[in-house]
């Protein structure tokens, strides 16, 4: 679950940047709920084939490298 408040200040910043104005008849709660649905939504797919990539070898000799390869990060 996306945190609102700090989606609601990421989409100010980057509107602010381009030059965007939200309509006014788009309110920005309903705006920044929209887009973070839109975007768990987007993001539980990508969880979901990470999973699979990730564990879909069923090779815990792989995944214990990938353990190692990354807690040296």
């Amino acid at each position: 679950m996306l945190d609102r408040e700090v989606i609601r200040e990421f989409l100010q910043n980057k509107f602010e940047d381009i030059g965007l104005d939200i309509p006014e008849d788009i309110s920005e709660d309903t705006l920044v709920e929209t887009f973070c649905k839109y975007t768990e939504d987007d993001y539980y797919e990508w969880l979901k084939d990470n999973f699979k990539s990730f564990f879909g070898h069923n090779d815990w000799v792989w995944i214990r490298k990938k353990i190692e390869q990354y807690s040296k990060h």
